[in-house]
């Protein structure tokens, strides 16, 4: 069975090439990188997967079932979520409240119903119970729990990017799309990252399609990584094959084959 799976994927706006016969697959429980230099392509290839970009040809399939061309609501209903590389959360709103939103496909309490929420045994309260509980266990899982009632837009940076990772962990995806879930932060915060990243594939069971700069983060969490530029594929390995490989040494790292700038 073909868990997730890109098949000669391919997007131009207007005369650019933005991608270009992008295939690849991803088996369940892996974290698969995907790396390039800045303008490669690789935020291009998540907003194709997600639903926010339409491909011009190819095939996205998850779960034996094609998802291109769906809206991201419907994607996310399929068991896919992910994390933008710029921050989206609601400032105003603290962390639980910023979580609890990632719960929203699962809500069926509807206005009459939350209208009658007299009292924690009704439906609405009920219901109300069963997502929190699932949110503080996410909140503990990514130790959020000093940060569980303060303001998202009064937290350090690193802490934002933790509760949106919790957020997409809120909607209990199979597929993870982690978008520089790095970026910005210092050593010790992306020492902390790696943590839950391991920890939600090894724990929750999650698959993690991931894109990062950070080459020695991708080398030590990938199981394994595609290299792109300019939309193309320059290779796909293990870690280690791909570390050495010319082409990325010269378009990613800025070296030619024998590791000279």
């Amino acid at each position: 069975m073909t868990f997730f799976a890109v098949n000669n994927l391919a997007i131009a706006f207007g005369g650019l090439k933005a991608l270009e016969g992008i295939s690849f697959a991803v088996d369940q429980g892996e974290v698969f990188a995907i790396i390039g230099p800045n303008g490669a392509g690789k935020t291009t290839l998540f907003n194709c997967i997600n639903g926010i970009y339409r491909p011009d040809a190819g095939e996205i399939i998850f779960k034996e079932k094609r998802i291109d061309g769906l809206k991201p609501d419907r994607i996310a209903r399929c068991g896919l979520a992910r994390t933008f590389q710029n921050i989206e959360l609601f400032n105003h709103m603290n962390t639980m409240e910023n979580i609890m939103l990632g719960r929203h496909l699962f809500m069926k309490t509807g206005i009459f119903h939350g209208m009658a929420m007299w009292g924690k045994n009704s439906f609405a309260g009920r219901e109300e119970r069963r997502h929190r509980q699932k949110v503080e266990e996410i909140i503990e899982l990514l130790e959020l729990e000093a940060v569980r009632d303060k303001l998202v837009g009064a937290l350090p940076y690193g802490t934002q990017k933790q509760v949106e990772l919790a957020r997409a962990l809120a909607l209990e995806p199979e597929l993870l799309l982690l978008d520089e879930p790095c970026a910005g932060m210092n050593s010790e915060e992306k020492q902390d990252m790696i943590f839950w990243i391991k920890d939600i594939q090894d724990e929750l069971g999650v698959t993690i399609l991931l894109i990062e700069h950070d080459m020695k983060m991708v080398m030590d969490i990938s199981d394994r990584i595609l290299a792109i530029n300019f939309g193309c594929m320059i290779t796909m390995g293990r870690p280690d094959e791909v570390q050495k490989h010319p082409e990325v040494l010269k378009a990613y790292l800025g070296e030619d084959e024998d590791g000279q700038p």
